[in-house]
């Protein structure tokens, strides 16, 4: 009889080619099956709406890890306060127009992930093997873009009126304003080139790649024995829980690396 659940047939599973699935039949989204345009503009316009908000933060930090004892600033407020009274609110984003330029990083961090995990896939169906090799590549591209660009960033934001913090100072004008800072940055860029060559760009490059590819390589891996083994949030679809589309500690992809930053879409295609 119809509807009758002991002469009901099973239907025969047709997954589309190229679609994994794990163990809980979790679609992984792979690079085929991204819409690129959407992943690509609302990647870097929530990473640049997150940046602006924290950029602050960061340069508060660093110039509290760099300065002597504490010669300038009591505290993060007290630093907070004090470049607000001396600079401004453009004196919090010091450096922010050269920081922009590692939004590059993040994206190059997943689009090398995605194309590394669909080449490995010509010679291995492991995810293990996918997400590893993929993992540690795509950390590899993001830092040497991210490292150039941080250093110069950070020595953008070691400048201040008055007392020197950093190993190069900005000669001339401190007001901040849009020309006057790419002319900063010019002028740090020079400064480096002098002092130390090209390398001077890459300085804490090995100390990156030994935090970032290992992180990188692993995580991913025991993101996929996650996504196997985990029960799903209930409400939650299963498609939206297997996106690539966030990174892990990405510096600037919130990137690795970037850091750097994580993108999720969630749902792609």
């Amino acid at each position: 009889m119809p509807g009758d659940p002991e002469l009901a047939v099973q239907e025969p599973d047709r997954r589309s080619p190229g679609t994994m699935e794990d163990k809980r039949n979790i679609q992984i989204i792979e690079w085929e099956h991204l819409d690129k345009k959407k992943f690509y503009v609302f990647g870097v316009a929530m990473t640049m709406m997150i940046r602006v908000s924290v950029y602050p933060f960061t340069l508060i930090r660093t110039r509290l890890q760099v300065q002597k004892g504490k010669s300038l600033y009591h505290g993060t407020f007290d630093a907070f306060v004090k470049i607000l009274r001396a600079d401004g609110v453009a004196g919090l984003y010091r450096g922010f127009l050269v920081n922009t330029f590692t939004l590059i990083s993040g994206q190059c961090y997943v689009t090398t992930y995605e194309l590394t995990r669909k080449f490995v896939a010509d010679y291995s169906q492991s995810n293990t093997v996918k997400s590893l090799v993929a993992g540690g590549s795509a950390s590899l591209v993001a830092q040497s873009i991210t490292v150039p660009i941080d250093v110069v960033s950070q020595h953008l934001m070691m400048q201040r009126k008055g007392e020197k913090m950093g190993r190069f100072q900005v000669r001339g004008n401190l007001e901040g304003q849009g020309v006057i800072a790419f002319g900063q940055t010019k002028d740090i860029i020079r400064q480096i080139l002098r002092a130390d060559g090209l390398r001077g760009f890459y300085r804490g490059y090995v100390a990156s790649l030994l935090t970032y590819i290992p992180n990188s390589a692993v995580w991913w891996p025991f993101y996929h024995f996650y996504a196997a083994v985990a029960p799903v949030p209930s409400g939650v679809p299963s498609h939206c829980l297997s996106s690539h589309l966030w990174a892990p500690g990405c510096s600037h992809c919130l990137h690795p690396h970037q850091s750097h930053g994580c993108h999720q879409n969630p749902c792609a295609g």
